[in-house]
């Protein structure tokens, strides 16, 4: 009971600590929130001092940024998030109606997330955990790749608009939902699905499965045990999925008109809507404590009784896997031969007779609005997009990792995070550290180490509980001895190959915040730039859009393939050591 009061206490003052964060926001960027206000009500106003000076008495302004904070959690227990700062209207209905908007995405999202998951499996639940000669998941990995945003323009594109299949803009009924919770559920499952193939393998290993085949038990039945093994080590990153597809579907809720909280976050973000902006980030936080209860409660009933009793077998099994060595490679030398084709073309040369040419031998993946080589940016762009990938998916390892290790620290930690809208924590980010080329890597990596952190607590504590480290621990180990020899052999590699196959997630993030326009500044190629940019061209010269998305479909690939390889690695090694 301490332990929990004391998480109690942790995650309530990480939330107050984040509200108030956000009630600082135009005092810590440093602007007038009057003028930003002003701009936001009617760009044309000219902003003389007289008005300025009835905007910021209208909104108590002159008392201060505490004191409107504390008039603002003042009325919360009445149900009062105060007024609009742009429309005057209350905050509390309005909030309550995108977050309704929200919610139901996110459950249509989510069918689409587990149907997809389901169907990476398919394979390995079929051989019953042998994953002998599969291909390596590239098909999860491109789905995965895909960016959410781009995956929602082609969608409302072809299938709204040119097909007339289903609408593409609004949010009036159930139809409306299928394009939107498509564009999330669809990358969202590919990643759930590759680490639940990750853990399968061990979960068919344990005795139990010799034991219930023996009986005659049908396949399917042990499939879906095997499932049910494996969902405790995935239910926190399940839950950090909830979150992040309500308060992060801001590019989809954009381009499909949808009244969702993300887009009302992003709009009171940058309008400095503080009252809107606080009652979003409250909402969202109170969904991911709600959603971290029901993930931690229905992993007690799953596994409950075998952890308390330090009774697991484990998970960390040699995998059968005999994944090919040369699909790595093979994605490697195409992606080294595109960044090597392109480094010496001129990727800011204008040639406005060029513009939208077609892919020519000249131009091999065409050009653009302004007639740019699209081979020179993809390329260009790819230097700065992989390297930034990379460090931060190292930095998030290493901090995931340390901060799963300390799980009452990390998890609501994570949890408190993972609620920021990417766009949001860009901005807090912006407002601490200033307006740079850094700002998108920083807020990235602010966000990124949660679902690591996530998963190498879920996996200690099933780890914790197995036979072999209770048995160990009864010949008089210590903590250290167990954490250097029992445990985090257990846990880094499922965590490092996760981390792996987060990093075209990585740099998709960093595209998001290029898209929205709070990443690169033109004329950078940096990717996400590059598809914002090229967007609204897409059904004119789909090429300029297919480009870059295939540069990151294909380093998705090699991230997958590569991740399948060190799994085997990893289980030749433990073999010889055996």
């Amino acid at each position: 009971m301490p332990h929990r009061t004391t998480a109690l206490l942790w995650r309530a003052f990480l939330a107050a600590a984040l509200v108030c964060a956000v009630g600082l926001l135009p005092w810590l960027t440093r602007t007038d929130p009057a003028l930003t206000v002003l701009k936001a009500r009617s760009a044309e106003r000219d902003p003389d001092p007289e008005v300025l000076a009835a905007v910021r008495t209208q909104l108590d302004l002159e008392d201060g940024p505490l004191r409107l904070l504390g008039h603002w959690l003042g009325g919360l227990p009445r149900g009062d998030a105060g007024h609009s700062w742009i429309s005057g209207a209350e905050v509390m209905p309005g909030v309550l109606q995108a977050l309704g908007a929200s919610l139901l995405l996110m459950g249509a999202a989510a069918v689409v997330a587990v149907a997809t998951a389901g169907l990476v499996c398919t394979r390995t639940l079929r051989r019953g955990g042998r994953t002998a000669g599969r291909s390596g998941g590239t098909g999860s990995a491109v789905l995965a790749a895909l960016p959410e945003f781009l995956t929602a323009s082609v969608l409302a594109t072809v299938v709204g608009v040119q097909l007339g299949w289903l609408p593409a803009l609004g949010w009036y009924g159930p139809r409306w939902m299928v394009l939107p919770a498509l564009a999330l559920g669809l990358p969202a499952g590919a990643v759930l699905g590759r680490l639940l193939d990750d853990l399968l393998p061990g979960a068919f290993a344990e005795p139990w499965v010799r034991a219930a085949a023996a009986r005659g038990l049908p396949g399917r039945r042990i499939a879906r045990q095997a499932v049910r093994r494996c969902l405790p080590g995935l239910l926190p990153n399940m839950g950090l999925f909830v979150v992040g597809l309500t308060g992060g579907a801001v590019a989809v809720e954009q381009i499909f008109d949808i009244p969702g909280l993300g887009r009302t976050t992003l709009q009171a973000a940058l309008a400095q809507d503080l009252p809107v902006l606080q009652a979003g980030t409250l909402a969202l936080l109170l969904l991911a404590a709600v959603a971290a209860g029901l993930c931690h409660l229905a992993a007690r009933l799953l596994v409950g009784p075998a952890l308390r009793a330090d009774a697991l077998p484990s998970l960390h099994r040699p995998s059968t896997s005999t994944a090919r060595r040369t699909e790595p490679l093979v994605y490697g030398a195409f992606l080294l031969a595109v960044v090597a084709l392109g480094l010496p073309r001129d990727p800011l040369a204008l040639d406005t007779a060029l513009r939208l040419q077609h892919p020519t031998w000249a131009h091999p993946f065409g050009t653009d609005a302004l007639g740019r080589d699209l081979l020179a940016r993809v390329a260009h762009g790819a230097v700065d997009t992989l390297l930034l990938a990379l460090a931060i998916s190292a930095v998030a390892l290493g901090t995931g990792v340390l901060l799963g290790l300390l799980p009452r620290l990390s998890g609501p930690l994570a949890d408190t995070v993972n609620a920021l809208p990417p766009v949001l924590a860009a901005l807090l980010v912006t407002a601490v550290a200033g307006n740079g080329s850094t700002t998108p890597a920083l807020a990235v990596a602010a966000l990124a180490w949660t679902p690591l952190a996530a998963h190498t607590s879920a996996l200690l504590r099933q780890e914790r509980a197995t036979l072999h480290v209770t048995a160990t621990r009864g010949l008089g180990a210590g903590r250290w001895h167990l954490l250097r020899h029992a445990l985090l052999p257990a846990v880094l590699p499922p965590v490092a190959r996760h981390a792996l196959l987060r990093l075209p997630g990585v740099a998709l993030a960093l595209a998001s915040l290029g898209f929205l326009g709070l990443g690169a500044q033109p004329p950078s190629p940096e990717w996400g730039l590059l598809l914002a940019e090229n967007q609204p061209y897409a059904e004119r010269a789909p090429w300029a859009v297919l480009a870059p998305a295939a540069v990151l479909a294909l380093l998705g690939a090699l991230a997958v393939t590569a991740a399948g390889n060190m799994q085997g690695t990893n289980a030749r090694r433990e073999l010889a050591a055996r």
